[in-house]
């Protein structure tokens, strides 16, 4: 058994999908174990040192949630590499989709959530559903690898799941990810800068069909005074507070980095940025709006 990736979060944030595309990476995948037989099935599978394995928990097993974080750790301290990624998503896309697929939400029913408060048809109203749900995963996010989900096609989520566990163990990982604040700010965001103070190549007719990874942007931005300055000032910043994250045993820091479309001045900041620290650690980049349009 070379690694363990444990896939949790929110009904509805798109853990099927991770968990197919884990199965066609050549993951052995298994959905919904309960986490008290854990650890007996980790020991059967250490037999098979050549295969990956991915699990998903989530709060259909709600009454042993509690047991989980623990166990995480007895199994780290008995040296079992667990990756821990944490899909999430906003609420108003849990609703719509939800709405779209008509799935009742497992905290819908009395018989999962006991004692709770219903409405009178018996069935919890879905966003309160949603928001107690978070609650029952708040500590099992703390510690987990979060992946938004908010605004990503299922292609999407696939590439960026391969990333994350194809980038290696042992050390932090970081991410940087650019994004347009009319669609929302990543919830997966550990840093977030706000780039949209910068002129912008959009109201240059011949640059507004490019993008910032386009020769032609990037040479306007980075003309611009204000462009390198606030560069070098993030860039500052990220070395600066680095070696506190990873002493914090973390093992992934993701900075997101926002303008209005997410085409231009966000991504030609990414870009840069995940090649200043590209020698100095592992480095995943993504480009949230451009992305969806591949």
């Amino acid at each position: 058994m070379r690694e363990v990736v444990l896939i949790t979060g929110i009904s509805g944030s798109g853990k099927s999908v991770a968990l197919h595309a884990l199965e066609d990476a050549g993951y052995f995948c298994i959905d919904n174990l309960p986490p008290e037989l854990l650890p007996d099935f980790l020991r059967i599978e250490r037999d098979r040192s050549d295969r990956r394995v991915a699990v998903a928990v989530d709060v259909r097993s709600a009454g042993s949630l509690p047991h989980l974080l623990p166990l995480i750790d007895r199994l780290r301290g008995e040296g079992v590499g667990i990756r821990s990624l944490f899909l999430d998503a906003s609420t108003d896309a849990l609703v719509r989709r939800f709405s779209e697929t008509r799935r009742p939400h497992p905290l819908s029913t009395p018989q999962v959530a006991p004692g709770s408060d219903l409405v009178a048809d018996g069935r919890r109203a879905l966003v309160d559903a949603i928001e107690l749900e978070r609650e029952l995963l708040a500590e099992l996010r703390e510690v987990s690898t979060v992946i938004d989900t908010s605004q990503l096609r299922p292609a999407q989520l696939r590439l960026w799941l391969r990333d994350l566990v194809g980038a290696p163990q042992g050390g932090l990982t970081l991410v940087f990810e650019s994004f347009a604040f009319k669609h929302g700010v990543p919830l997966d965001a550990d840093f977030v800068f706000d780039v949209r103070v910068l002129p912008n190549p959009f109201y240059i007719r011949e640059l507004r069909p490019f993008t910032g990874r386009d020769a032609g942007v990037a040479d306007y931005l980075a003309a611009q005074p204000e462009v390198p300055e606030m560069l070098t000032q993030i860039g500052d910043f990220i070395t600066r507070w680095l070696p506190a994250f990873e002493n914090d045993q973390r093992s992934y820091l993701t900075v997101a980095i926002g303008c209005t479309g997410g085409q231009h001045r966000s991504v030609y900041l990414a870009e840069q940025l995940a090649r200043r620290f590209r020698s100095r650690c592992a480095t995943l980049l993504r480009h949230r709006e451009l992305d969806a349009r591949d």
